[in-house]
């Protein structure tokens, strides 16, 4: 896979890619003019606005809100709060040790709706969607990095809430377990960035994304970071991203010792879910984080999600945001403060 990857990247010629979370499973996809409209994958994938759809896949897209009626169906069974507490507390007797102090924790949480994944692929809205040959749909509102111009470009995405709380956006800024553990992830990621690039810099700190879903609004921390790559850097490009895999802000810190613990407490593989999946247009890369993600085993549909914990986590709190990124996006506001 690597000299099919740096091959391509060399020659110019696009294509998509898809990486798991234990980068076990890879996945390379060359696009030309035949291709692009003709789907031969059953890999559907719309990257900011760059899609390999059909004219007539696409058109189905024409009322997402009659989509999204009071006919749409979308039950969860989230784990019971039980196992969560007694995972949780596993997780901080780990910080106690001196072993970790941000852990992602994620669970599968079963749904039952009356769409199919192409369906909810086709009419949700998200910066990011991939329908993966009916095995599993994401709509991932966070960048992995992005590559433009000899600079790289991150976005770590850290801190959810309701934005129908009054104050949310305040309260979320505000809160010191929120504002440490985003300084974590960014620190993290700043550090990773150091070890392909120069120049690494937080260029906006803390900035508000506005999410809209089935049943409510989401308010979303992230922060850019940037750094300059060499200007040889496409002559090993697969290698720049593998250093940088798995995405910091969905492991923890230290990233090594987090994701032992993460495969230790867990109760079910990843698999492709927090992977990362994006397009190279013959020039310039955008990729993105495999979260928001609906997956098809045995007939049953499951959505992955949870969040980071730090020492100062409360189980409640930490369990209720698991449950609210349960959701299909509606639309996208790119609107952005901050």
């Amino acid at each position: 896979m690597k000299n099919k990857f740096n091959f391509l990247v060399k020659n110019s010629t696009p294509f998509f890619f898809i990486i798991d979370y234990d980068v076990k499973n890879i996945e390379i996809i060359e696009l030309n003019n035949n291709n692009n409209n003709n789907n031969n994958n059953n890999v559907f994938f719309n990257v900011n606005g760059v899609t390999n759809y059909t004219e007539c896949f696409n058109n189905n897209n024409n009322n997402n809100n009659m989509f999204f009626n009071n006919d749409f169906v979308f039950f969860k069974k989230t784990i019971d709060y039980s196992t969560y507490s007694n995972i949780f507390s596993n997780i901080k007797s780990e910080f106690f040790k001196g072993n970790s102090y941000l852990i992602n924790l994620t669970f599968p949480t079963e749904i039952n709706t009356n769409r199919s994944l192409s369906e909810i692929f086709t009419h949700s809205s998200a910066k990011y969607k991939l329908l993966y040959k009916d095995k599993f749909v994401v709509f991932s509102p966070e960048t992995f990095i992005k590559i433009k111009n000899d600079t790289i470009y991150s976005f770590p995405m850290k801190g959810t809430i309701d934005a129908s709380i009054p104050n949310a956006e305040n309260i979320i800024l505000s809160d010191e377990k929120e504002l440490a553990e985003h300084i974590t992830i960014v620190d993290l990621v700043r550090n990773d960035l150091s070890m392909v690039a120069k120049d690494v810099k937080v260029n906006r700190f803390r900035y508000i994304d506005y999410i809209s879903t089935n049943n409510r609004n989401l308010l979303q921390v992230s922060s850019e970071i940037t750094g300059k790559l060499p200007k040889n850097y496409r002559d090993n490009l697969y290698d720049i991203i593998l250093k940088l895999l798995p995405a910091s802000s969905i492991c923890g810190a230290p990233k090594l010792e987090s994701m032992k613990i993460i495969k230790e407490n867990e109760i079910y593989n990843r698999g492709y879910y927090t992977g990362i999946a994006g397009y190279f247009d013959g020039k310039n890369l955008d990729s993105f984080v495999m979260i928001r993600f609906i997956e098809k085993e045995n007939d049953k549909l499951y959505y992955k999600s949870g969040g980071g914990i730090t020492y100062n986590s409360d189980p409640i709190k930490e369990y209720k945001e698991m449950g609210d990124k349960i959701y299909v996006p509606v639309h996208r506001d790119n609107k952005n403060t901050k």
